[in-house]
């Protein structure tokens, strides 16, 4: 048996019913021993498209086991879209080497605020890329004790040398064969010096499928399995059922991760509250060739509280404010009690009427962008719904998804790929509206209010997890 099918499968629906399992495997992986050294740096890496905010409930729960605030960092990739060709400049994107710099200068600047050694890499999809990229190209290697990559596409979206062949997701082009080349005498896959795991799913991972359905080539082997995020050399996990987001932001991969860390099982996967709430964070815009992690400076935040059950303001607003060049749209202290509706609005975009749940700690991760409203999405609707789901996707029937009461339109069945909903309700006058989602132990509700679509007006449901 290949280590890269040497994966174990451990489910984490409830901690204490672990706990035993994990302590067993725990002596491959000592401590890191007492005071600072204990706790180090930990450097959270976003996937493709994507921004550090989507780790703001792994940051909680890293605190809500003791982890100190100052010591948990989330990068915010420039232009976080990778290139059709990697080789070619293409503004508004990334290539490989532009994010190996990022990540490199991120990891430079966090070991000069905190004095530490080293530090902690923990990456999603395409932020895994990067972290290897870094600790086998730039200068990296000695900066990092450990690497968690959730979901990576290690061996490759596709492996087929005739398709997009400089792709950077290519498993057969030059930036991920240079990666795989046999590194140290075990030939591993992965540079020596630096403990490593990969957490992926058994088979429901969307870039890590035997077709090309969701890469837009149905039919079309990729030359890729559930095993292509698996690595030689790396500790391997299987969390079942988890998807392409959920193997880096679910409670099941947090606990993974603070065991591979510290060597013990952590004491929650759950977030304790606070009882006073400071939330900021930034807004980033767009380009013709996609999303970016920069400062939309001049566009309008307005903060309600709402309440929970109708989305319907409560009082006048808790901020507002137009957004300068740094980008920040808060601070906002609140509490782990009141949900929140976010009316954002920027010169060329929809305003976008976002409202959340209750969050229960405070975040400087809250970063928000505009929503674009296509003629299509207008066409024949009174208001226009959004249920989103930035920490994983929707998959059916695994989850419960509903949106105004009924199944969630645009959710296909089988594989989970798919993190948004839209509805199109016909009349424009105002009302609740609500999306829930239940997944195990996750169960969320959030209602908001419709706001006519004519007046380019859009009504956001963010989930938190």
């Amino acid at each position: 048996m290949t280590l890269l099918r040497r994966a174990f499968t451990l489910s984490l629906a409830a901690a204490a019913a672990a706990g035993a399992l994990l302590a067993a495997g725990c002596a491959q992986f000592p401590t890191l021993g007492t005071g600072a050294a204990a706790q180090p740096p930990i450097v959270f890496v976003h996937g493709n498209g994507d921004s550090a905010a989507l780790w703001h409930t792994t940051v909680w729960r890293w605190e809500s086991n003791g982890w100190p605030a100052d010591r948990l960092f989330a990068v915010n990739m420039p232009y976080p879209q990778a290139r059709d060709d990697d080789t070619k400049e293409h503004p508004g994107r990334s290539g490989s080497a532009d994010q190996r710099r990022h990540l490199a200068a991120e990891v430079d600047r966090v070991l000069a605020a905190t004095g530490a050694r080293q530090v902690v890499l923990m990456a999603n999809s395409r932020g895994g890329l990067a972290v290897r990229d870094c600790i086998a190209n730039g200068g990296c290697a000695g900066k990092v004790s450990h690497a968690i990559l959730g979901g990576t596409p290690n061996h490759g979206v596709w492996a087929n040398p005739g398709f997009r062949p400089m792709n950077e997701f290519n498993g057969a082009g030059p930036f991920l064969t240079a990666l795989n080349a046999p590194k140290g005498p075990n030939g591993h896959e992965v540079t020596p010096g630096v403990r490593w795991m990969t957490l992926r799913s058994d088979n429901n991972d969307k870039f890590a499928q035997p077709d090309g359905v969701w890469i837009g080539a149905r039919g079309t082997p990729t030359n890729v399995t559930a095993d292509g995020p698996a690595l030689k050399g790396a500790e391997n996990v299987v969390l079942p059922a988890r998807d392409h987001r959920e193997v880096s932001y679910h409670a099941e991969a947090f606990a993974q991760a603070w065991r591979f860390v510290t060597g013990t099982a952590p004491a929650t996967t759950a977030v304790a509250p606070q009882a006073r709430v400071t939330l900021d964070g930034l807004v980033t815009g767009f380009t013709p060739a996609g999303p970016t992690n920069l400062p939309l400076a001049g566009a309008e935040v307005t903060v309600y509280a709402v309440d929970a059950a109708t989305g319907a303001r409560r009082g006048e607003a808790l901020l507002k404010k137009t957004v300068a060049a740094d980008g920040r749209w808060g601070p906002l202290v609140t509490d782990a009690r009141t949900a929140l509706e976010f009316e954002l609005s920027a010169p060329g975009f929809a305003t976008a009427h976002i409202y959340r749940a209750p969050f229960a700690r405070s975040s400087s991760l809250v970063h928000l962008r505009p929503e674009r409203l296509a003629a299509a999405d207008a066409q024949g609707a009174g208001a226009v719904v959004r249920f989103v789901r930035p920490r994983g996707y929707f998959g059916l029937p695994r989850d419960v998804v509903l949106l105004d009461g009924a199944t969630a339109p645009g959710i296909p069945p089988g594989v989970a790929g798919v993190a948004s909903s839209q509805l199109k309700v016909p009349s424009a006058d105002p009302r609740a509206v609500a999306g829930e989602f239940r997944s195990g132990a996750i169960a969320e509700r959030i209602v908001g209010r419709t706001w006519p679509v004519a007046a380019q007006r859009v009504t956001v449901l963010e989930l938190h997890e």
